[in-house]
């Protein structure tokens, strides 16, 4: 079992530090495989300044009905940056006045068994046969620096690679989404998935694999900056502005070609946005409900806050729980 390393907490949790130029360059033309880590899991943008507290740009929000608080959705980012895994005391008194704690799938220790057989290929020498000798040879050395077994890189399939070289190498393994689970299982909350493993892959062990390929070749050109740019995405998530990340992932989806843009829109977010909210609508029916999904399922015409307010929810912006807290709640006029 991992064991949590101390971390330090951030006085200033919009600290940022300089950032190498051409990071940031070749950040700004890598929109294939940041745009799919910002749907599989959760939302990341270049940094920027605190939005406003007086508008309804916000991560985190406030789910009622007409018999009062149902519960809240936040937006989240997978990583185990103390800065989003350090959880004010707000949040977490929050989390807790609710009896449910929802999220897009449960990492139990059956599900990650599971995971692991998803992402590997029953016999070796499928992904080398699939990749050609000179980019599977790039790929066992871009796997190095992770805590791969040897017997598992030669099985893995190419969405799970890019994938994996999509975030810089687990320190502790206490995500954000995972953290708050815990933090919510500890304090007598049910916890619980709005998709299974099976529904949640599904986009991944269909996507054609000239896409797995040509996010993979991103991810290869990319894997030295992701510590970097992983650290970029965070502290975007930090300004707690989700028009700024919606407004920066349509700029992405501009330069993806069409088909590729389709599958993401369709399979990545739309369906699964349904999905989850098939499962979340009971629920909320008859529990106060804490939903915590990656951030980019929430914004959009079939994104979860537009699914909840046609369901009949009000939904009320609050301020993001990780900027500086203003003196009273955001509110917006919500639909229900």
């Amino acid at each position: 079992m991992r064991v949590l390393k101390p971390v330090e907490r951030t006085p200033n949790r919009t600290h940022q530090r300089p950032v190498r130029p051409r990071t940031v360059a070749r950040w700004r033309r890598a929109p294939g495989l940041v745009l799919l880590v910002m749907m599989l899991l959760g939302a990341n943008a270049p940094a920027g300044a605190a939005p406003e507290q007086g508008n309804a740009d916000s991560v985190y929000w406030r789910i009622s009905t007409e018999r009062g608080l149902a519960g809240y959705l936040l937006g989240t980012i997978h990583s185990e940056d103390a800065r989003v895994v350090d959880f004010p005391e707000s949040l977490v008194k929050q989390l807790t006045s609710c009896e449910v704690f929802a999220m897009e799938m449960v990492p139990d220790l059956p599900t990650l068994s599971r995971l692991t057989d998803y992402m590997h290929h029953a016999e070796t020498g499928v992904l080398e046969d699939q990749l050609g000798a000179e980019r599977y040879a790039r790929v066992m050395q871009a796997l190095s620096g992770y805590q791969v077994p040897d017997p598992w890189k030669a099985r893995m399939k190419a969405w799970a690679v890019l994938l994996t070289l999509s975030v810089p190498p687990p320190q502790t393994g206490f995500f954000m989404d995972l953290s708050l689970s815990l933090r919510a299982a500890g304090s007598g909350m049910r916890v619980t998935g709005l998709e299974t493993l099976d529904e949640q892959l599904s986009f991944l062990e269909n996507m054609p694999l000239d896409f797995q390929i040509r996010l993979l070749d991103q991810a290869l050109a990319e894997y030295h900056d992701v510590g970097e740019i992983h650290r970029m995405m965070v502290d975007a998530y930090l300004t707690g502005s989700l028009e700024r990340l919606e407004s920066l992932s349509d700029q992405q989806f501009e330069q993806l070609e069409e088909p590729v843009r389709a599958y993401f829109t369709t399979q990545g977010i739309d369906a699964r946005n349904q999905r989850m909210m098939e499962n979340l609508d009971p629920l909320l029916g008859e529990s106060r409900v804490f939903v915590a999904v990656g951030a980019l399922h929430l914004p959009g015409e079939q994104g979860l806050i537009a699914l909840l307010r046609a369901a009949g929810y009000r939904l009320d912006a609050l301020p993001s729980p990780f900027v500086a807290e203003s003196p009273a709640p955001v509110t917006a006029a919500g639909g229900g």
